[in-house]
């Protein structure tokens, strides 16, 4: 994989140009992406004619002209924005999405759009996992994930709903990082549910996904420059623990060990049943924006919309207004206890996924150990690191405190180089 740091201080020395590093992201594709299928367009001659002619500027930013992809939700002016759907092709937004103008100036570029399912929906697309292409990379960042996975970008931009950042991070074995709700603007994304669409970064380590983040946003993310220090982590095993196959549990045990000796003080909780019935009500939530903020398309294109999407929509009218209500009333709640629950914790550690990536193609697999986290507002990160016997990755993640997003970074970055120890 390629390391965002690693290029970006390789500028910065002048080893390495920006259309250098281009051209490393050109290899990577030119000898996997046929397989992989991580991009919906490319256009790397531009990318690499953009880097030379700008290349002093570029030097002088933040991400050192470090090349980035952006899930093909977000409206960009020099690439069609279809949204993953066949109702918006060739759709050319007139601006940039916030985050991508925000990159642009901090000194990214921008080779493509990666793959996303429909609408960030859960029809998977044709994306394949670059660890065994007969599984599935996760969804609905499959590109995103997959083009870090297979070493085509060092930086790559995702969404999460439910589990769409670190579900597919887990399943490519990278690091996936899904900021405290709001930290990264969604303004010129799809929409799909206001109260939890969130932003994320794909990248090769906890390191290289903090120096983008911060980066990208001017915020004090970083954290490669001094050794990170042991936090204080709660076990969580949930109410599904049950649901997490025996290598995924095996997997979330051998991480909290590593911490442990290392020297993190982990001590296993239960959460108070607020936290169950948050989880409970995710759907109610999302499913009740999905059906208003996809109102056009389903009036108007409903023929066109994938199985999944158009039974979700077609169910969501069931949801009455006091329903939602009532949801909301719920996380409002949760969010407040868990306030409570991490008085004495820095972060959370507990499964990313059910399991390894599914085989085949047909499912993206299952968000339930993300939604929760997800309805909160919690950064969480995905760490890499952990195999199962077929070779497949297993991620553990990392759960912090609404707004410590450094803190959460800095405990994923311990739990990563304890398990690599």
């Amino acid at each position: 994989m390629l390391s965002a740091l690693d290029l970006a201080r390789r500028i910065e020395a002048g080893s390495l140009t920006p259309a250098g590093a281009v051209d490393l992201c050109a290899q990577a594709i030119a000898a996997r992406e046929a397989e992989v299928g991580a991009f919906v367009i490319l256009d790397l001659d531009a990318a690499k004619a953009n880097a030379s002619s700008d290349e002093a500027r570029l030097k002088s930013l933040p991400l050192r002209g470090v090349p980035v992809g952006f899930k093909d939700i977000f409206d960009t002016v020099d690439f069609p924005t279809a949204y993953g759907s066949s109702i918006y092709a060739g759709h050319r937004p007139r601006s940039d999405a916030a985050l991508v103008a925000m990159a642009r100036r901090a000194g990214a570029v921008i080779l493509g759009k990666t793959v996303s399912t429909e609408m960030a929906f859960l029809d998977p697309a044709h994306t394949r996992n670059p660890h065994n292409l007969a599984h599935t990379p996760g969804g609905s960042s499959s590109g995103s994930a997959a083009a870090i996975a297979a070493g085509m970008l060092p930086v790559a931009i995702g969404t999460q709903t439910g589990g769409s950042v670190i579900r597919p991070a887990s399943y490519c074995g990278i690091t996936g990082f899904k900021p405290s709700y709001r930290l990264l603007p969604m303004v010129g994304v799809k929409c799909f549910s206001w109260s939890l669409d969130t932003a994320g970064i794909f990248a090769a380590s906890v390191a290289d996904a903090a120096f983008a983040a911060a980066s990208i946003t001017g915020r004090d993310l970083r954290i490669d420059r001094t050794p990170p220090s042991a936090p204080r982590i709660a076990l969580v095993r949930t109410h599904i623990w049950s649901e997490a196959s025996p290598v995924m549990q095996g997997a979330v045990e051998t991480a909290a060990r590593a911490a442990e000796k290392a020297g993190a003080n982990v001590r296993e909780i239960t959460l108070p049943t607020i936290l169950e019935d948050a989880f409970r009500i995710h759907p109610v939530l999302q499913n009740y924006e999905a059906a208003r903020a996809l109102a056009s398309e389903y009036d108007r294109h409903r023929d066109q919309l994938p199985k999944l999407l158009r039974a979700l929509l077609d169910n969501a009218s069931a949801i009455t207004a006091n329903e939602y209500d009532d949801a909301r009333r719920i996380t409002k709640r949760a969010r407040k206890a868990y306030i409570d629950v991490m008085a004495e914790f820095d972060v959370i550690l507990t499964p990313s996924a059910p399991s390894a990536a599914p085989k085949g193609l047909a499912s993206t697999g299952d968000a339930k150990f993300n939604r929760l986290w997800t309805l909160l507002g919690s950064p969480c990160v995905n760490v890499a690191g952990i195999s199962d016997n077929e070779g497949l990755p297993l991620g553990v993640q990392i759960v912090g405190r609404f707004g410590r997003d450094h803190e959460a970074l800095e405990a994923a970055n311990f739990v990563e180089t304890a398990i690599a120890k």
